[in-house]
């Protein structure tokens, strides 16, 4: 027994020493590899610097990374760089052919990055690259004897100048799952923790939709009553569908969101599907005497709005199998997870949730980053808000809407797919397109996604 005892302390010694360089999020890490590494690669002067030969060094569980120096006009960046490998399309005289290429980039999936002046030497920056979004990543920078954190989620920063009571010197050869513990209570870890395996019903979703769209004809103010019924949404009559039409769905902008939600609620609802009358209730008061309630008495600028928020409201009621009000459903996203962002100009506060208009369509990416990962498995209603410039005052108002499947995908990755006026387009195709016409921005609205899902067909 006391052999046998001994033997399996000897296996789980073996074990943490295979493992150490691995951690919570899985990143293959360089700390190993860093602590061995002369000094003078994080402090000697870059004339030293540039005399040295790019490394090649194997950590303990066998995989490479790549020790290298680069340089710009202002800084220069030492990093260690795990191996990978990426597709690149080659083209000769014989036709063009898909190989792989070995890589070692800066920014990759758990690469360790020191960025220092190139005047004296001193550090800038640390990036760990934990995540398989490169645009993901924790960062230290000095603060006299002591550090500042950061945690970036595409040029935003969830947070900034977290104080650490360690001097920039320790992250040298700190590996990612000591940074891990050493700011577990003072970093929103929870805002990148990415699990691939929650986001079931919203690829079901995806998949049904996506095989759908050949059979959608954009048309405008055109919708399907609870019936299945072709109407107008203006006045809810009857339409009548043209012959190249038919046995097509022909949908506006409003009606195809409507259609996307009307599939989720046919497995409750013995295949009826939501009254045209509860979506074009008004969500929102003015002042009689202010701008937009004299504007909004001659024009429905908050159609969109309406129309987003009160449907996933009726989607919530029907899974709950009690009738909630849009006033009472919580359904509007009002997260403000980011304190400032990265520009061309410098850094610079950002813009939160702004009652009854949503996010500026730049901030998208980030802002669906992180509902990905705190809301796992929800799509997302969108009333795209613009301005009519064309008009004296200028009017903003709600036009458009659109539903977007936020997720990570097996590897871990995130997407983000936008289903528009019956296409399919990425979220930044989406976010270029609403902003061609000047900055806009765009109301979300959540809705539990689901595998059973069967929307109408025709």
């Amino acid at each position: 027994m006391k052999k046998f005892f001994t033997l399996f302390v000897s296996l789980i010694v073996c074990l943490s020493g295979v493992f150490a360089d691995y951690n919570a999020f899985g990143v293959p890490d360089s700390a190993e590899i860093r602590k061995e590494l002369p000094n003078e690669w994080f402090e000697a002067p870059i004339e030293i610097i540039r005399t040295f030969e790019t490394l090649f060094r194997t950590n303990n569980i066998g995989l490479e990374f790549k020790i290298a120096m680069e340089e710009t006009e202002k800084d220069f960046t030492v990093y260690v760089s795990p191996r990978s490998e990426r597709e690149v399309t080659i083209f000769d005289d014989k036709g063009s052919r898909v190989q792989k290429e070995i890589a070692y980039p800066s920014d990759s999936y758990g690469s360790w990055v020191l960025v220092r002046n190139k005047v004296d030497g001193s550090p800038i920056v640390i990036r760990y690259f934990f995540s398989k979004d490169a645009n993901v990543y924790v960062q230290f920078r000095p603060n006299k004897n002591t550090t500042f954190a950061d945690l970036v989620i595409d040029g935003a920063f969830v947070v900034r100048s977290v104080p650490i009571g360690s001097p920039i010197s320790t992250f040298y050869k700190t590996s990612f799952l000591e940074v891990q513990s050493l700011t577990k209570n003072t970093l929103p870890w929870n805002y990148v923790t990415v699990n691939p395996g929650l986001y079931g019903g919203s690829k079901i979703m995806i998949d049904t939709i996506r095989k759908a769209l050949p059979n959608v004809v954009y048309i405008d103010d055109a919708m399907y009553n609870e019936y299945g019924e072709p109407i107008t949404i203006v006045d809810g009559k009857t339409r009548i569908i043209a012959k190249e039409n038919e046995g097509k769905l022909t949908l506006s902008s409003a009606g195809f969101v409507k259609w996307v939600v009307d599939g989720l609620i046919t497995p409750y609802s013995g295949g009826t599907y939501l009254r045209r009358e509860p979506l074009i209730e008004p969500t929102t008061v003015f002042k009689n005497n202010g701008f937009r309630g004299t504007v909004s008495r001659k024009y429905s600028i908050m159609f969109g709005l309406d129309w987003t928020r009160n449907l996933a409201a009726a989607a919530l009621s029907v899974s709950s199998g009690k009738t909630i009000l849009y006033k009472d459903s919580g359904v509007d996203i009002k997260i403000e997870p980011f304190t400032s962002v990265i520009t061309e100009n410098g850094i610079q506060n950002t813009y939160g949730y702004i009652k009854d208009t949503g996010y500026k369509a730049s901030n998208l990416n980030s802002i669906l980053y992180v509902l990905a990962t705190t809301e796992p498995n929800n799509c997302y209603l969108a009333a795209i808000q613009q301005t009519d410039t064309d008009s004296l005052p200028e009017v903003r108002f709600f036009n458009e809407c659109a539903v977007i499947f936020p997720y990570f995908d097996k590897d871990g990755c995130f997407q983000a797919v936008v289903f528009i006026n019956g296409k399919e387009m990425t979220l930044s195709s989406f976010i270029k397109t609403v902003r061609s016409n000047g900055d806009c921005f765009v109301h979300l609205t959540r809705v539990k996604c689901s595998q059973k899902y069967y929307p109408q067909e025709k």
